[in-house]
């Protein structure tokens, strides 16, 4: 998964709150928005995925979400990361890919805007 995650490519855009990522991510994955689990809501939840919507930043935080929110759906993990700015955000996109692949985490990754250019 790192090598995918390493390979991305995109300019710097323009920053909206975290709302607005996770409606736009959740009209193209086909989700439903903000469903209350025990102790929290999952940001997108699918027919195979519950994703954490988080900008790249805060990478560390969206995995025990993730693997939260999976848990409490009986879901696959998930994480939409928003990147904003390449400079920026290149090593947390690396990062979170490291630590995926290293502890063999089962957590898909969605890049934004990469993977949402096509939808």
């Amino acid at each position: 998964m790192a090598c995918c995650l390493a390979s991305v490519s995109f300019g710097k855009e323009v920053s909206h709150p975290e709302s607005w990522y996770r409606d736009k991510a959740a009209a193209s994955l086909g989700g439903k928005t903000e469903v209350r689990v025990s102790n929290g809501r999952v940001d997108i939840v699918t027919d195979d995925y519950a994703i954490e919507v988080e900008k790249a930043s805060n990478w560390k935080e969206s995995i025990g979400q993730c693997l939260w929110y999976s848990l409490q759906t009986n879901k696959k993990a998930g994480i939409v990361l928003v990147v904003t700015d390449e400079k920026r955000d290149r090593g947390h996109i690396i990062r979170l890919g490291s630590v995926i692949e290293a502890n063999k985490l089962p957590i898909r990754v969605w890049i934004w805007p990469d993977d949402f250019r096509n939808e």
